[in-house]
């Protein structure tokens, strides 16, 4: 955690949303971790790349870490029609309310020509059952290239709690539009479901001698991957990217929620629909199968699993009939994917180690305008940050012996300029107890030093490095460097 006055630092401060102090601003996601800004609380929103803050629910310090995790899969039915040549080519923008104010969080994929949409983007989001957390769904006919919403054309919005559609686990709701009034017969449906399971599964997948669909080339195909809902239909989980202009693609690998693909439960059954994509949406069925991970999972880097690709269509009317083509599993490997608390959890704990600068940019610190002066409340930017980030930090490490160091300064009594030193003068021990061993040390350290520079941080981060080095030679749970 490093306190610094660079103006590059204040920029990246402002740029996250910092709160006006050039500290806070300059210490970026260290002191933004303290007001519980955790990075499971950052969104960011495809095509735009604006990034937007969700808030972090008041309680315990790290409770959210202990967050479940929702997955909201999304599908739309009967939509306006706002194209006049073809179908609406539609997307949903997710919303929160936040502050009273709507921020958006996130963005599907855009379906073409289709106004019963099924999404294969699916939003992830932390869900506090002690918060009240307003959300709206907003659909869209995208007509341009543009991320600006005003440039498309709007289908309607569906506005509920989370608490509401999690309570539900599926809703079905009429989409209204900005009048209130019905969005002609749209309808929106949303399923929840909790990644309670942290198990992934990442797959390798290719094709062979698939049938050729386009009349003047190849085929184009992609996968599609469902599962069986509640109701007994099929739903969408993943779409792979398209392969064009062959018949024996490759795909890339991929990796899904394994909660996602098959409800955790590697022996119920899949369906992979193989597809010809088509530019105006209507795209070529070419064949599917049914399966279940625990099958796919046959598949190792040596040995594929090869499965027929069938169109039952083609196969009851043609008597020599075998495939529509092969689809091959190249591998098949299932991980977890391991949360923060499941490090804590198993023993991992966190070295915190903090570095300050004292160069001669952050100003006089006898004159108010410094921000290493302190004021009549015996406080100032420095202590607070450091006080801000501390009191997180020390819950995950059990000694609370952490080192302080400073850089950028003339030492007594030489007054040499030093870019590594202890701050409480004892190069061989430069531990202080808890944050408030830190903060004593910091107010006996500043009237013996003259500040200076230039601001070089590398030996102090150099120095940390060393030590998270030599934890990973550790066998045991041991301190992750902070």
């Amino acid at each position: 955690s490093f306190a610094s006055r660079e103006p590059w630092a204040e920029d990246c401060g402002n740029t996250l949303g910092a709160q006006g102090s050039p500290l806070f601003g300059a210490l970026g996601s260290a002191a933004l971790g303290a007001r519980d800004f955790s990075p499971s609380a950052w969104s960011c929103c495809p095509g735009s790349m604006a990034y937007t803050m969700s808030p972090s629910p008041a309680g315990p310090v790290g409770s959210q870490y202990c967050v479940c995790k929702v997955e909201l899969s999304i599908c739309g039915q009967n939509l306006l029609d706002r194209d006049v040549t073809s179908k609406s080519d539609p997307f949903c923008v997710l919303f929160m309310e936040v502050n009273g104010k709507w921020v958006e969080l996130d963005r599907t994929e855009t379906a073409v020509n289709n106004l019963n949409p099924a999404f294969a983007k699916k939003f992830i989001i932390d869900y506090h059952f002690e918060e009240v957390q307003k959300l709206k769904f907003a659909l869209f006919d995208q007509d341009k290239s543009s991320t600006q919403l005003y440039e498309h054309d709007f289908l309607g919005e569906f506005s509920c709690t989370l608490g509401t559609i999690v309570s539900s686990k599926k809703i079905t709701r009429t989409l209204l539009l900005g009048n209130g009034k019905p969005a002609g017969k749209g309808m929106i449906t949303i399923a929840a479901q909790e990644l309670s399971d942290n198990r992934v599964i990442t797959l390798s997948m290719a094709g062979r001698k698939l049938d050729k669909k386009d009349l003047f080339g190849k085929s184009d195909p992609f996968l599609e991957f469902y599962k069986p809902g509640d109701d007994g239909k099929w739903m969408l989980v993943h779409r792979t990217e398209v392969i064009k202009y062959t018949l024996d693609p490759v795909w890339k690998p991929f990796t899904v929620p394994l909660v996602s693909l098959c409800d955790g439960d590697m022996e119920k059954l899949i369906k992979v629909v193989c597809y010809d994509y088509d530019s105006d949406g209507g795209h070529d069925f070419i064949g599917e199968f049914q399966t279940s991970v625990a099958r796919l999972c046959e598949a190792q880097d040596a040995s594929p699993l090869e499965l027929e690709c069938i169109n039952p269509k083609k196969q009851k009317k043609k008597k020599n009939y075998k495939n529509s083509g092969i689809i091959i599993v190249k591998s098949c490997k299932i991980t977890r994917d391991f949360s923060f608390l499941d490090y804590i959890l198993g023993g991992c704990q966190l070295m915190f180690t903090v570095g300050i600068d004292f160069t001669a940019s952050n100003g006089n610190p006898q004159e108010p305008s410094s921000l290493h002066y302190i004021n009549p409340l015996g406080t100032n930017e420095y202590l607070s940050a450091i006080w801000a980030v501390g009191q997180i930090i020390q819950d995950y490490d059990s000694d609370k012996m952490f080192p302080a160091l400073g850089f950028g300064a003339q030492l007594p009594p030489d007054w040499k300029v030093s870019h590594e030193f202890a701050i409480n003068f004892n190069p061989r021990n430069p531990f202080c107890s808890g944050v408030e061993g830190i903060v004593q040390a910091y107010s006996a350290c500043l009237p013996h030093i003259r500040f200076y520079g230039p601001t070089n941080f590398s030996p102090i981060i150099n120095h940390v490095a060393r030590f998270a080095a030599q934890a990973t030679q550790q066998e045991t749970a041991s301190p992750c460097q902070w």
